[in-house]
């Protein structure tokens, strides 16, 4: 198992949970204990971490499944316990599916750009589908200038690369 200063000392994975859970978070699991379960208030106890920003990391990795809780019920009080463990060793399968998600949108919008046909309003900067540019017989809408035919073909081999190389990374090039 990839202990949490090996995985922060990668600098993609490192920016990556730098945005998720900020300078503090990434504190946080310096600091975390490397066996059992802990409380929130214990975390924030033994890591000198503001007790907010233990339970925002915590929620924030338990919504990436990067960390997990066992719930506990006091039977005098009835208070709820919640006691958490980091999950890091799903970090890599996270990412690879949020990737996908990435690449799935990426496709998307690829079809979407070779699918259509464009028009551009030079006065107003607006594009339009043929569709559309048909409809208002290819007068802009707003400015009532002509729309001129918009060439997309940068745009679809800017996605190309990108879905190419993304591919690449992902091993199914």
């Amino acid at each position: 198992m990839v202990s949490v200063t090996e995985l922060l000392n990668d600098p993609a994975i490192n920016a990556y949970i730098l945005r998720m859970i900020g300078e503090e978070g990434i504190e946080l699991l310096r600091r975390f204990p490397e066996e059992g379960e802990h409380s929130d208030e214990e975390l924030a106890e033994m890591t000198g971490v503001n007790l907010n920003t233990v339970r925002h990391t915590l929620y924030t990795l338990y919504e990436q499944r990067l960390a997990e809780y066992r719930r506990l019920k006091n039977s005098e009080t009835g208070w709820l316990t919640y006691l958490w463990h980091l999950r890091l060793d799903r970090l890599h399968d996270v990412l690879e599916e949020q990737v996908r998600d990435v690449l799935e949108h990426l496709d998307a919008r690829l079809a979407y750009e070779e699918k259509n046909d464009f028009y551009m309003c030079r006065n107003c900067s607006v594009i339009y589908t043929f569709t559309d540019a048909a409809n208002w017989n290819f007068e802009c809408p707003n400015c009532e200038e002509m729309l001129e035919h918009f060439d997309n073909e940068l745009i679809a081999a800017a996605l190309r690369k990108r879905i190419d190389r993304i591919k690449e990374s992902l091993g199914s090039a």
